[in-house]
This record gives structure tokens, sequence and C-alpha cells, in this order.
């Protein structure tokens, strides 16, 4: 039987401390809630209060519920208070001789059967213990923030920890109706070891001016559905944090150059430029503390006489592919009144497109998002052809064919010779280089990238994507031409997998390679950046969605680009791949979908 917390000890009351204070008094437990000063206790005292308040404004709290939580909690000042406590949780900053301290004052205050836990997010758990008589009675619990409402607890044990004081743990979370994952004592745990490289590699794009923070940020909520783009998220954190986590990941882990911090992290930070708490971070707040993005000398001011200066007229519209991408582009302009031809190989590829943008039509106007009218609109502008030759007379051909460098670049010398000067030339690729399709044709500067995400008729985002000679007229038309389909289109250069592809990528490697090291399960992980990161998929069930080999394939590509070895493909990824475990499609991926 796990033994029964009935009174608990939370040690530091910022953001987080109080959070884990409002979640065991939310729960009928008992807290003393320990600071180091009456002005800090205050402050803790208004942050819970706060929070609660909300709770009970929002209809989420009753507010006789409220007054029971608060009389549950105990405010004190001292670790003195903490002598009778079942278990303590410690939450102070992130700094190892702080918590080293605090563990030993611990020790020596609290009674010889209290559990001593820290709710470290990168700090070794191990280190920490060892400052105590007990480090067998040592765990990590690491809620994540806001801890309220956050699902999951990362429960981490040294090398020492009883397992008795796991599973007493373990069966606590459960009380409190969180989801635990545990886990051994590493750099960044799960979510943060997988997380901050991630947020690392975007502020490296950002600080090679390869996109703007906008578009970055963008990309990643649209083309993947994360909740915040990777900037907006560092400043939530705050910079100052983000860097002390990567700093430890950096020396804890191997020295992985993908969580040494990027300089220009540092030099914000040292510039006081911390994100929301102190106002200005990649973006500019209302005030300190504040959510609200004011504008700032790096703003973009789109407007639609913006959008369109210098882009040339579109009316007429080349889809060269016989496939779903195709498909959905093909709808996505004949629906924004694109007069569009579709040419693919042959009379019965093209009667298959046909067919496939008919049902997708039709299932808008089942769903009541498209009338019948424009149904038949959207069908009577598109022209069915077998022939390249019919492409002769259009403003923008957009090709769509397998990805393939030798036969697009086949394709677009066919292009650079049927059509009328002054054409914009646009290919579909999401990881071969443009540079190298522009070169197949004697107009290099009409061409460029748009990167449409599956399926295109759904998904907002594409990636325009510049080559060192595209035009600014042919990259002001894509903008122009992204606007007029109601799509949000981020404008990137032409490196290898361009801005989403290079960040959900690497972090999806990381991932394989964590379960490789048998870290964690998969399903533990998944849980972890579901849970504790918000993300709509886990990472092993977004790869077998998306496909091992295509995933294996993308990851080569940036690999010999940018020849950067923590980008080098997970040894099991390839071998999975090689065994024919490609994912949903085989039946087999990480999981097995056989009989689902």
């Amino acid at each position: 039987m796990a033994r029964e917390f009935t009174r608990v000890g939370v040690v530091g009351l910022g953001t987080m401390g109080a959070g884990i204070v409002e979640v065991f008094a939310r729960n009928g437990i008992d807290v003393v809630a320990v600071e180091i000063s009456a002005a800090a206790l205050e402050r803790g005292r208004a942050t819970l209060t706060g929070s609660t308040d909300r709770a009970v404004a929002k209809g989420k709290l009753a507010e006789a519920d409220r007054d029971a939580l608060l009389s549950r909690v105990d405010f004190q000042v001292g670790l003195g208070a903490l002598h009778s406590v079942d278990l303590v949780i410690e939450a102070v900053p992130e700094h190892l001789d702080l918590k080293q301290r605090i563990f030993a004052e611990l020790d020596r205050v609290c009674k010889p059967a209290a559990i001593l836990a820290t709710n470290t997010s990168s700090l070794s758990v191990t280190e920490i213990s060892v400052a105590t008589t007990r480090p067998n009675q040592v765990i990590g619990i690491h809620f994540f923030n806001p801890a309220p409402i956050m699902k999951l607890v990362e429960v981490v044990r040294t090398v020492v920890t009883s397992a008795d004081v796991v599973a007493d743990v373990e069966a606590l979370c459960t009380r409190l109706g969180k989801v635990d994952v545990t886990i051994n004592d590493r750099a960044g745990f799960i979510a943060n070891a997988l997380l901050f490289g991630y947020l690392n590699h975007a502020v490296s794009l950002f600080e090679a001016r390869y996109a703007s923070r906008e578009d970055i940020d963008a990309a990643m909520k649209l083309g993947c559905g994360l909740p915040m783009g990777p900037l907006a998220l560092m400043d939530l954190i705050g910079l100052d944090t983000a860097y002390e986590i990567l700093d430890t990941m950096y020396r804890r882990g191997g020295r992985d150059r993908r969580h040494a911090p990027v300089p220009l992290i540092k030099q914000m930070v040292t510039a006081g430029l911390l994100g929301r708490k102190s106002g200005r971070g990649f973006y500019t707040y209302e005030r300190p503390g504040s959510p609200k993005v004011v504008p700032d000398e790096q703003t973009p001011v789109a407007t639609e006489a913006s959008l369109a200066d210098g882009a040339r007229a579109i009316a007429k519209v080349g889809i060269v592919g016989s496939g779903t991408m195709a498909t959905g582009i093909i709808e996505v302009f004949a629906k924004a009144g694109y007069e569009v031809i579709s040419v693919t190989r042959g009379a019965e590829k093209s009667a298959k497109v046909c067919e496939a943008v008919k049902t997708s039509l039709n299932k808008g106007v089942v769903r009541g998002k498209l009338s019948e009218t424009d149904r038949d609109a959207a069908l009577g502008r598109v022209t069915w052809s077998a022939t390249l030759d019919h492409l002769a007379d259009v403003d923008l051909v957009i090709e769509a064919v397998v990805e393939e460098l030798s036969v697009k670049k086949a394709l677009f010398a066919s292009l650079d010779e049927i059509c009328k000067p002054g054409v914009v030339l646009a290919t579909t690729t999401s990881s071969l280089p443009v540079i190298d399709v522009a070169m197949a044709t004697q107009r290099p500067a009409d061409v460029i990238g748009l990167h449409f995400f599956n399926p295109a008729p759904i998904m907002p985002l594409v990636e325009i994507v510049r080559t060192i000679r595209t035009s600014a007229e042919t990259a002001a038309t894509a903008r122009a031409v992204c606007a007029a389909l109601g799509k949000t289109g981020v404008v990137c250069g032409d490196r290898s997998g361009f801005i989403v592809n290079a960040l959900l990528f690497p972090y999806l490697n990381d991932a394989v390679k964590m379960l490789e090291a048998s870290y964690s399960t998969a399903d533990d992980i998944d849980h972890a950046m579901k849970l504790g990161c918000g993300y709509p998929m886990g990472p092993f069930e977004l790869l077998d969605v998306v496909g091992l080999d295509v995933a294996l394939a993308i990851q080569r590509e940036l690999y010999l680009e940018l020849r950067e070895p923590g980008f080098a493909p997970a040894p099991l990824l390839e071998h999975l791949v090689t065994a024919g475990y490609l994912g949903r499609k085989s039946g087999r991926g990480f999981r097995d979908h056989t009989n689902r």
C-alpha cells in the first residue's frame, strides 16, 4: 500500500511553487507554503489567491471550494515550519548550490521518514540528493507550468532512490489527477531535452536572419499545429531560464551542440531582454509581465497594397502532377477564382484527378462549407489536360510531381521552353534545393518554392522559398498569390527543410535517439510532449503518420547539407526503414497498426 500524504510542504512560492501549492490544496491535502521572507511570502499568497479568484470568475471553481482550498494552506517564513510534513517539494530558482543548501537544511529539519523532492527541470537530482544524509528518499517531481492545468508530471529517480519512494510518489500523482512518467536522472529529462533543442534551433534560424520571428512562429503553429511558436514560447519561459536550462543540458548531456545556447540568447539576457517578464524579448510587450504583444521596429506592415507591391497579375494557373498534393492545390486555386489548367501524364490520370477534386468539393457541400453553386463554379474553372503545351499562356505554373530532382529538373527545362516570358515557375518540393530546379531553366529569377502542406485545402500555411537568384518581383507575386488564396505565406531562404521540416525533424530524430538509448518508452515520450508541451501528437505518433521512410529521407538531407553531428539520423530509424517498418502505411512503425 502506498503511504498516505496528509501534510506536504512547498519551498518557494513563485509562479511554479504557488501553482504546486494550489494542486495539493485542491485535492484536499494540507500544505505548508514556505518562503525566505515576509515580502516574498505575501507575493506568493497573492499569486495563489489571484489564480483561485480567476478560476472562480471563469466558473471552474466554486467560491466555497476556493475558500476551503485556501484554508488548507499554512503560509510560513523559514524552513523550520516543515518539521512535521510527509513530503517537501522545492521550487526555487534553478541554481544547484542554492538547491543543495536548501536540501541540507531540509535534511536537518524534516522528520526521518519525510520524502524530499525537487521540481528542477534540468539540474541533476543526484547532485541535489547528495547534500542530504538520506539520498534514497530524494526524488524529482517535475510539474509543468501552469501546474494546476498541465496534466504531466515527470517523476525522476536517481540510482539510489528507494523503489518504495518512487511507488509512493507515483500513487500521489494519480491522486492529484496527474499523468506521471517515471524516468532516470538525465539532463532535461524527457520534455525539456526534446523541447529545448528545438527552441535553440529556432533561435539560430532567427539569429542567421533566415526568416523573420513572425514567420518562424507562424510556420510552426500553422504547419505543425503547435500551441505557440518557438520564439513566443521562449519569451514566455524567459530567456534567462532558457539559457540556464540549455547550458545545464549542454554541460550535463554530453556536450551535444544542439543544446549549446545560441550566442544571441546570452546577448539578449545580458541586455535584459528576458521575454514577457521584462516586457521585451524576441517580441515587445505592453508592459513587463503582460502577454499582449505590441508593434515595434521589427513588426512587418502587411497591407493589401504592400502585398501587391511589385507583384505580377496572375489570372491563369497551371498545375502539373496527379498526386494528393496536386489535387489539393487544384481545388485551392479553383475555389479562389483562378482559371486552372491541370496537366497530368495521360487522360486516365486526368480523369482520376478530376474525380478526386469533385469528391473533395462534394464533401465541402455536405459539410456546409461550400454551396452547390460555388462547387460548380470551381469545377467550371478547371481544364483537364495531358500535355504541357497547354501551359503556353498561363501566368503561374506550380509543379507537384514526385520528389526526385532529376524529374523536376527535366520538367522545368520543358516549362522553360513552353511558357511565355514573365511566368512564375514554382516547385512544391519539401526537401530538395529550389536553386537546383531553377538552374534547369534560362530564367532562374522567375523560379520560387511554394511549399503547400497536406491537405492543401485545409492547411493554412505555405512556405515561400527564395533562392539567391529569385527576383523581388517573383517573391512579391508569390506573397500576393498566397494572400489571395487565404493562406499564410512565410518567406525563407533556400535551405534544406525550409522552416517547418528543419525544426520538426531534428526534434523527431532526437526522440528516436532517446528511445534507442532505452531512456524511456515511446508511450511515455509521447505523453510527455502532448501533456507537458501541448503538442497535438507525440513524436512517435507523428512519425508513424508521416512515414519513417519520409522522415529518414528528410533527416538525411538536413544532415548532408548542414553537417551537424546532432542531425545524423538515429540508427534505430534507419534499421526500422530497412526492415520495412514504415509506419501506418505499412501496418507497423514504432507501433503495430495491423489491428487498429
